[in-house]
Order: C-alpha cells, then structure tokens, then sequence
C-alpha cells in the first residue's frame, strides 16, 4: 500500500515537472481562458457574469485534459510507461498518479484565472471552500476522462481526436454558454451524461450566479462529479491492465 502511494507521488511529481509546468503550457493554460473571457467581457459587459461558471468550468475541463491524453499516450508510445512497472506499483496507483498531474495542471490553471478575474471584474464568491473543492474535484474527474481517452488509443493524434470528440458536446450542452433548463428536452436528458453540467451547476452555486448558493445543493452536484470520476478512473485502470497482459 505504502509503496504503490509512494510510487503515485513520484509518478505525478515526475509528470507535473517534465511536462506540465513548462513555460508553453503555463502560457496556453492562461491565454485560453482569458481570451475567452476578455471576448465575452467586451461583447456584452452587462450579461458576463453570467458566463463566468461555465468559462471557469471550461478551463477546468480544457486544462485538465488537454496534456493528459497526450502525455499517457506519448509514453505509451515510446514505452515510457512500461519501465515505471519496474518499480513495485500497481496499475491503479500509475494510472492516480498520471491523473493527479494533470488535475493540478488544470487545477492551478483555474485558480490562477479565479484570483486575477474575481477581484478585476469584481465577481461574487458566496462559498469560497466549497468552490475550491468543487474546482478540485471537477479536475481530477476530467483528468480521468483524460486517462481514459489516452489508454483507448495508440496515437497522439488519435487521443486528440477522441478527447475533442467528448469536450465539444459538453461545451454545448453542458451549460457554458446556455442554460441546460432552457434548452429542449430531449438536450436536457443529454446534458444530464455529461459530468461539465454538474461541474457548471456547482461553480453557479458557489458564485451565486444563475443559482442560489445552497451549500447541501453544491455538496449534491459534487457527489456527482465524483461518481463519474470514479467511474472513470477504474475504468481506466482497467481497460490499461488488459493491454498490459
């Protein structure tokens, strides 16, 4: 137990240094979510602040994924990730810790953009903890879908494909830009697969924008996330134990 934790920090430690926190990803992780949101600013400045769960949201899951399925498949590729079962880990433990790195990346990346834009635009907090934790969580569940995508395919391209594949239908019914309740009800019990609806519904919450800031509410949103995190990452670990036999 010990060593498979121990191996699962260095794992993530490794990834986190070698590949996330580099100058070019630190960049992109910021410009993206601030471009979008300078863009929606200056369109409509009365009506931001209703954007601004689904953009923090879509940070989270852009941030969280987008290294995630290239760096597994990457090392998969040149047979990276077969030389870390040298040491004596589990498949389980390898796969926590490539999704811990790429849950901090996109963690931080969306905390970045919180402490700068809050103050600037001068955006409510309601439940500052829970909005943290809700941050946190939606990480390590898109890194798992992140995972999940890396260990089905061969290729990085395919695992770009496959991740875009998943991340734009969650865009647009998930409600980032439109409110889930407005759109036709057959979208609705679409969204309702989708783990970024629940992610946004907890960022509204926490803000209290669009919905309001009950704290059991948030904490009910949030078990969900985490299901589908779950879910994801035994999945994961699963489908990569049958490769690897």
């Amino acid at each position: 137990m010990l060593d498979n934790i121990r191996g699962g920090y260095h794992i993530a430690l490794k990834d986190i240094v070698t590949y996330y926190f580099k100058a070019p990803n630190i960049s992109w992780g910021l410009l993206f979510p601030f471009a979008l949101i300078l863009a929606f600013y200056l369109r409509s400045p009365g009506e931001f602040l209703e954007l601004v769960p689904g953009l923090l949201a879509l940070t989270v899951l852009f941030g969280s994924t987008s290294m995630e399925a290239i760096v597994i498949t990457f090392e998969r590729r040149i047979g990276t990730m077969e030389r870390l079962f040298l040491a004596p880990i589990s498949v389980g433990a390898l796969v926590a810790g490539k999704i811990v790195a790429g849950a901090a990346f996109g963690f931080c990346t969306a905390l970045a953009v919180l402490v700068i834009a809050v103050p600037l635009l001068s955006i409510p907090v309601h439940h500052p903890v829970l909005l943290l934790l809700g941050l946190a969580i939606q990480s390590l569940t898109y890194a798992s879908m992140g995972a999940l995508v890396a260990v089905t395919v061969k290729e990085v391209f395919e695992a770009q494909t496959l991740a875009n594949f998943l991340r734009f239908p969650m865009v647009f019914l998930g409600g980032v830009f439109y409110p889930v309740a407005a759109m036709p009800e057959v979208l609705q019990y679409v969204a309702k697969v989708f783990p970024l609806t629940y992610g946004v519904n907890t960022v509204q919450a926490a803000l209290g924008i669009g919905l309001p800031p009950d704290a059991a509410y948030i904490w009910g949103q949030l078990a969900i996330v985490a299901a589908f995190g779950l879910g994801l990452y035994f999945i994961s670990t699963l489908v990569l134990s049958r490769q690897l036999r």
